[in-house]
């Protein structure tokens, strides 16, 4: 009988260490970054690229196309990393510098483009604040150092010896340049000489050119809530305003049938926006697509002609309008979602006749696949994944759901469940998306959401009002109600799928990063008897001190944004604070912070940290001092779920 007891103690020990170790290795595999990203093919089609990393650092593979064999590797000594890049002709490509600093783990651009044959040679200082050798004999302006950050605006691919550059100027005074006038330069792609060719007449500029390099239109935002749009006339900026085309939020997109006509997405008295045709001679407008219920998710246009041929939209699943179903790209599109069912595809890059094509598939269970795909033979050509080692056959399914909140607002969400388990009384981790205004949850792969899964639970994304993507009106409905509205919409949601029968009521936790980190505190303090554990990540937790501390505050832009989203009484966001309603929580605490985090400054976890300490209310916490807003490093996201996925087996009993 003894002999019995000890076989089964010996037993149970064993499968525990063996949960454990599997465990362990499924929180690897999901803190692990994308191995493969950014997969490219050069305009003539010759060369492959792709962006991986060797031992947490970025760098570019050139391989032959045909027989994918490397041909070179771009990669910077010390503690540079390659960052975005594009082909700007059939041989050379052009390349952030990105910086690992010791204190932060995020990479640091400050500004820099350097250009590169596929093979190696004819290396360039292209453009910075370090500067490159002087050049003579041109009436471009030198390749001297310019204290500016530089991004690639148009690789302009039908000249093989010039590029814009899209340039935002440090000016003086401080470090803080987001406001400053963007700035557009014609560069050579091997001297690095430039001249400017616009300035943006308002900040956080967003340029659409031709194929000459000639700017014509421009938006941008002075509040981060509206935007305006301009176009050229007689080398003047004029606003689109004077054309009372009774459009909000509008961004060029692509040019009509010529220079004087111009697709801009926008949004007409509050609705979700949509793609209209605009004529700036006549002043009028036509509408060309649009959906009841969200904004475009993403506009495709055909990088030969620069045509949109479609929109695609999310309404929980994706859909894609073909707005011209005669274009090349339109047919493509539709030949590659029926040879590869259930997933969402994007054509990434294509050479520039049009014959071949970097085609990337995913969608809710997996994370990415990329393939070759030549359009004149129809054959479709596996290259890599993003995260081969995930198996899509065994994560979860994310299912698009729709309820009427308490005051009978129609909110979308999503219902991650697990795999292999019946959905019926699952325990259920809800996890509010950051913001709150703009971003908002798709149907896609998520990382922490397949690990909470992998345990057996549910996760729940609700879209609530005041997130992004559902019309002017509906983002708007969310200012001034991050305390209430917002959060009775995610505790609304929460009710919604309990009553659907998916989860069980006595085990619900609330995981949130950023205003998610908020909404995990704010909620647990509305709904106290609801949540029975939240993780507060990157949170703000007091409103009133985001005027005081944090990267927005420090704008022009940012303070009007404040003021409009939050309002300016005290005593309201005091109400609305979680530091400052403490005594109403139930829930066990877990709070987690990077300690160089701009977004919300590490004062933000003290003032919640003092307010609980003064009631001697008991939490757990993870600061990691050299992380900033969200972990970048593997080896911290790694140990955050670890944390993470012991504070919610405890708590929900997984």
């Amino acid at each position: 009988m003894k002999l019995i007891k000890w076989f089964s103690f010996t037993c149970l020990l064993l499968n525990s260490l063996l949960v454990q170790a599997q465990t362990k290795d499924l929180i690897a595999q999901f803190s692990r970054s994308a191995q493969y990203t950014n997969v490219k093919i050069s305009p003539n089609g010759e060369y492959l690229s792709v962006l991986t990393s060797k031992e947490g650092k970025k760098m570019l593979m050139i391989l032959d196309t045909i027989s994918k064999k490397p041909i070179n590797v771009i990669h910077f000594p010390g503690n540079a990393q390659v960052g975005n890049y594009e082909w700007v002709n059939h041989e050379r490509i052009v390349l952030q510098k990105e910086y690992l600093k010791g204190w932060k783990d995020h990479p640091q651009y400050y500004g820099e483009l350097m250009a590169i044959n596929a093979d190696g040679s004819k290396s360039q200082y292209l453009f910075g604040y370090k500067g490159g050798e002087i050049q003579t004999g041109s009436r471009l302006k030198k390749n001297t150092p310019i204290r500016a950050t530089a991004y690639i605006l148009d690789p302009l691919p039908n000249d093989e010896r010039y590029m814009l550059v899209q340039a935002l100027p440090w000016g003086s005074g401080g470090s803080n340049t987001a406001e400053n006038r963007q700035k557009v330069y014609k560069v050579d792609v091997y001297k690095g000489t430039r001249k400017k060719i616009t300035t943006a007449p308002v900040p956080y500029a967003r340029f659409l050119n031709d194929d000459e390099g000639k700017v014509h239109f421009v938006s941008g935002t002075r509040d981060h809530i509206s935007s305006t749009l301009f176009y050229r006339q007689d080398s003047q900026w004029i606003d689109t305003d004077k054309l009372n085309l009774n459009l909000n939020q509008m961004s060029p997109i692509a040019f009509g049938e010529n220079n004087d006509s111009v697709y801009v997405l926008g949004s007409e008295n509050g609705k979700p926006k949509g793609i209209y045709l605009v004529n700036i001679k006549t002043g009028t407008k036509k509408l060309i697509s649009q959906d009841k219920v969200v904004d475009p998710s993403n506009i495709w246009l055909n990088k030969i002609t620069k045509k949109l041929y479609a929109v695609e939209y999310e309404n929980g699943y994706p859909t894609y309008e073909f707005v011209d179903k005669n274009d090349t790209h339109a047919k493509y599109v539709k030949q590659l979602l029926a040879s590869l069912p259930g997933h969402q595809i994007h054509l990434v890059s294509e050479t520039t006749d049009g014959s071949q094509f970097i085609i990337k598939a995913f969608n809710d269970r997996n994370p990415g696949d990329y393939y070759l795909f030549n359009s004149k033979t129809v054959k479709l050509e596996y290259l890599v994944s993003q995260k081969k080692w995930i198996d899509p056959e065994l994560m979860a399914e994310v299912k698009p759901i729709t309820f009427t909140s308490r005051d009978g607002q129609l909110i979308h969400g999503y219902l991650t469940l697990p795999n292999g388990k019946l959905a019926k009384n699952l325990p259920l981790v809800v996890n509010p998306h950051g913001g709150p205004h703009g971003p908002r949850d798709w149907w896609k792969f998520d990382n922490q959401n397949q690990l909470i899964a992998s345990q057996g639970a549910a996760v729940l994304q609700v879209n609530f009002r005041g997130s992004g993507g559902y019309g002017d009106r509906f983002e708007h409905a969310g200012h001034r109600e991050w305390g209430e509205e917002i959060q009775y919409d995610i505790i609304d949601a929460t009710r919604y799928v309990i009553e659907q029968g998916y989860v069980d009521k006595e085990r619900i936790c609330i995981v949130g990063g950023s205003f998610g980190g908020y909404s995990a505190l704010q909620s647990s303090i509305l709904a106290p008897d609801l949540f029975q554990c939240a993780i507060g990540f990157a949170g703000i937790y007091d409103l009133e001190l985001m005027f005081n501390e944090g990267d927005i505050q420090g704008l022009r832009a940012g303070r009007a944004y404040l003021k409009q989203v939050l309002g300016t009484d005290a005593a309201m966001l005091t109400k609305m604070s979680p530091s400052h309603n403490v005594d109403k929580l139930k829930a066990k605490l877990l709070l987690v912070h990077g300690g160089e985090d701009e977004r919300a400054p590490i004062e933000q976890l003290e003032s919640l940290e003092d307010a609980l300490q003064e009631i001697n209310y008991p939490y757990e916490k993870l600061v990691m001092d050299d992380e900033g807003h969200g972990f970048y490093n593997d080896e911290h996201q790694e140990k955050y779920y670890q944390l993470m996925l012991a504070f919610l087996g405890k708590n929900l009993n997984l």
